[in-house]
């Protein structure tokens, strides 16, 4: 079925005769089903009241990944817009909604991989419902760095830094358009998931985060359901504050890798199939020397602190847990691209980065560009 022939599922009806009868009857969408309601809701078409029904009974029922996977697909072919830089980066689809208590990461883990030799590409709005909290662009534009970008001039700044940022509105604008129904809802919609994959650097490795076990292994379906894009390997951790920065003590990992079987896969169990193998383990700090809490990453303003804590790492001035968390972040991302066998070993390509300035003269170029 094309979106602009024979549709017949408006969302009043999608409610009243499939995902609205209450969370032990409601039915699963099929792959059309899903497709038509993406394709109303960047329309328009729902009245306010239908819309934020159905995205609550969405939640109620907890999506499939052939219903997430049909709402990126049409996101993808009707809002984004991809830019594709050519060193093949890590996309870091972290939670766009944001961090309210702890320093973001990202930013000064993406520079040290890239200085370590792993592109990274991250993406974000600007105070996005429901927490409208601190993103990638609030600690960017702390640090002088432009972010208003156009998609092109984002896969230019990927190519020509290592690490580059695509901004929401640019690169996704019916999503953007969606602020304020979002923001009355109160509550997460599967918007707050689908957005994280919009890809638009079209990477082919997805580094993400989750709360639970059960999501990674849906969002790893889902990116297996897709038309839109073909991602090969898929890193997701139960990330601080939910976002894709490793939590202290103890931080769950789920891996996907299309071209592995479990046999030699992680630490953990694994399930092979044709596609490949997802494999779940645990990563611990204290495994690495490290010794911090989660109240040690705690900073006052987050935006503010985590742009000065990003340049004091970067120029070595600081040497803390506030860096060991940054190089542990960024040995991630080069485990994710598969440049490294191991994260101690992406730690130690991590630390040389900062010892011998590139990382420095990353955020330079960053600034620069």
């Amino acid at each position: 079925m094309t979106q602009r022939e024979t549709r017949e599922w408006p969302l009043r009806r999608l409610m009243t005769e499939v995902v609205g009868s209450g969370h032990k009857s409601a039915e699963d969408m099929s792959r059309p089903q899903a497709r038509e309601a993406m394709a109303r809701i960047f329309e328009g078409d729902p009245a306010e009241t239908t819309l934020g029904a159905f995205w609550l009974a969405n939640r109620w029922k907890r999506n499939t990944p052939e219903e997430l996977a049909a709402f990126t697909d049409v996101m993808r072919e009707e809002s984004v817009e991809t830019a594709v830089p050519d060193c093949d980066p890590v996309d870091c689809g972290a939670n766009y909604d944001g961090k309210h208590t702890s320093a973001l990461l990202g930013v000064a883990a993406g520079l040290v991989a890239a200085a370590a030799g792993t592109p990274v590409v991250a993406h974000s709005g600007d105070r996005v419902p429901t927490q409208e909290a601190t993103a990638y662009k609030h600690v960017l534009d702390e640090l002088g760095v432009r972010t208003d970008l156009p998609p092109a001039e984002s896969a230019a700044m990927v190519d020509d830094v290592g690490f580059g940022f695509y901004y929401q509105p640019n690169f996704n604008p019916l999503v953007d358009g969606l602020y304020d129904r979002r923001a009355e809802m109160g509550v997460r919609t599967f918007i707050n998931t689908v957005e994280t994959l919009a890809n638009p650097a079209d990477a082919d490795v997805h580094l993400g985060s989750f709360y639970h076990l059960a999501f990674a292994k849906r969002i790893v379906d889902t990116f297996g359901e897709m038309d839109s894009q073909d991602v090969g390997r898929v890193i997701m951790f139960q990330g601080l504050e939910g976002y894709d920065d490793i939590r202290p003590g103890t931080t769950v990992v789920a891996e996907y890798d299309r071209d592995r079987t479990g046999e030699d896969g992680g630490e953990g169990g694994a399930e092979d199939g044709d596609d490949g193998a997802f494999t779940d383990y645990e990563i611990e700090t204290a495994t690495y020397g490290m010794d911090f809490e989660r109240e040690d990453l705690a900073v006052d303003d987050v935006a503010a602190d985590s742009a000065r804590l990003t340049e004091e790492v970067l120029t070595g001035e600081r040497d803390d847990d506030f860096a060991d968390a940054v190089v542990l972040n960024a040995a991630l991302r080069v485990y994710a691209r598969g440049d490294v066998g191991n994260i101690e070993d992406g730690l130690g390509l991590a630390r040389s980065a900062i010892a011998e300035g590139g990382a420095q003269d990353r955020l330079a170029r960053l600034r620069e560009f």
